[in-house]
């Protein structure tokens, strides 16, 4: 794939209208003389896909198809414009297309990305979703889009899937370099700190953008990172777990053990351990575990089911 560069100033991207667009509209043949209007000013509103091919080639006539296929799918979200090299070939020369079938993808007047050879119809079909992505990112006016992007970031960290979060949280960024998204920017640092790459994590909130530095997310990922740093620290989990079942009043250890089990991911349970030193002993080491919690709190963010679970067990046993 190539690389995805920033993209200019954003325009709201196309929606699907009410109807599915015929298939006249979404799929044509172009040439070099049509190029500009049927792909670079095209391409302001809706993503449009080139294929570059000729008659001859197979390849060609087995991945046609499957773009075809895959851009009527779409309802009107993108476009596709084929290109017969041996008709046309100097947009082809212009972009370097040394073989075919050569793909590539242009958004708001610009090349975004694109691939070559016949790719199977799962691949080309995450090629077009990736692509859909990034312009609903830019769209500013989907923020349905945006959202969906978001969460979908979110679900594949919370997953453990750290290179397709950085993706998209990657492709949301270049979209709009100048307002930026603090939660894709938290986001990234937070997959740079599931991949214990924390000194990479700091680099980033180090050079955090002014227009986003005071941002909740922001904050939160800070906590993360000081969390995770504490953590990186803390010892061996079963080594802290057998000291705590030998004595169970060891609150060094089992507030060490919370910190590894934070580190380990297992959130629950490291909150699990905090709430049980707060409850046998809520004035030790200055409150330690209380504070390590709102830390915690902090990394999790406000709205983390979690955070609001835990928030009320720390209540009920400060104040019972």
């Amino acid at each position: 794939m190539f690389s995805i560069p920033p993209a200019n100033k954003p325009v709201a991207a196309g929606a699907a209208p009410a109807a599915a667009p015929a298939a006249g509209d979404l799929i044509k043949d172009s040439s070099d003389r049509a190029f500009m209007a049927d792909v670079i000013e095209a391409s302001q509103s809706v993503p449009v896909i080139v294929d570059f091919w000729a008659p001859w080639c197979g390849p060609c006539k087995q991945l046609g198809p499957i773009l075809e296929k895959t851009v009527l799918a779409a309802k009107g979200k993108v476009r596709l414009v084929k290109i017969d090299t041996d008709k046309d070939p100097m947009v082809a020369s212009q972009l370097r297309v040394q073989s075919i079938p050569a793909v590539y993808a242009f958004f708001q007047g610009r090349p975004v990305d694109g691939f070559m050879g016949a790719l199977p119809e799962s691949q080309v079909k995450a090629f077009v979703e990736k692509l859909l992505k990034l312009a609903g990112a830019a769209g500013g006016g989907e923020g349905d889009i945006l959202e969906e992007a978001l969460a979908q970031a979110k679900e594949a960290l919370e997953a453990g899937d750290t290179q397709t979060a950085s993706e998209i949280y990657g492709e949301i960024l270049q979209a709009d370099p100048e307002n930026l998204n603090a939660v894709a920017y938290a986001g990234l640092v937070r997959c740079l700190i599931v991949n214990d790459e924390l000194a990479r994590a700091k680099q980033m909130l180090d050079k955090v953008p002014e227009q986003i530095a005071k941002d909740k997310e922001i904050a939160a990922v800070r906590s993360a990172l000081e969390v995770a740093e504490q953590a990186a620290n803390a010892g061996p989990i079963p080594e802290l777990t057998e000291k705590v079942a030998r004595n169970e009043d060891d609150h060094e250890a089992r507030f060490d053990l919370a910190l590894a089990l934070f580190a380990a991911g297992r959130r629950e349970a490291a909150v699990d351990e905090l709430l049980e030193l707060v409850r046998r002993d809520r004035a030790w080491n200055d409150e330690a575990a209380r504070k390590q919690l709102v830390k915690f709190f902090e990394a999790f963010g406000p709205t983390d089911p979690l955070t609001v679970q835990s928030r009320r067990r720390l209540s009920s046993i400060l104040f019972r």
